[in-house]
């Protein structure tokens, strides 16, 4: 059995961000990427309530911070990488609401640019 990978892509502000994370948080999310690159779901990614389905988080609680990255898997044949961000609080497990803004609008932009 051949195991298909999909490409990884990335909106370019959220490779910015996440190429300032610490280096190890880098590797675990890329590990999750990874996963979800060949059709499967790492342990630490959830779907990303309220923006229909095919949307995923990696949360990552690392060292007292909590990091995040955010990917869609139904835009065409890749999986895009929407954002990344260093979540402040690791109290409460709510995607603050600037950061799902911003999800939405460049899930939207994305959507109109692959169309």
């Amino acid at each position: 059995m051949t195991r298909t990978t999909r490409p990884i892509s990335w909106i370019k502000a959220a490779r910015k961000d996440f190429e300032k994370f610490p280096i190890e948080a880098q590797t675990v999310c890329l590990t999750a990427l990874t996963i979800a690159a060949e059709n499967g779901k790492a342990d630490i990614t959830k779907p990303l309530k309220g923006l229909g389905s095919g949307v995923f988080e990696i949360a990552l609680p690392w060292r007292g911070n909590a990091f995040r990255v955010v990917y869609a898997v139904q835009i065409g044949d890749e999986i895009w990488v929407l954002h990344a961000f260093q979540k402040k609080s690791t109290q409460g497990i709510k995607t603050p609401p600037h950061e799902i803004e911003l999800i939405e609008s460049r899930l939207k932009k994305l959507k109109e640019m692959l169309g």
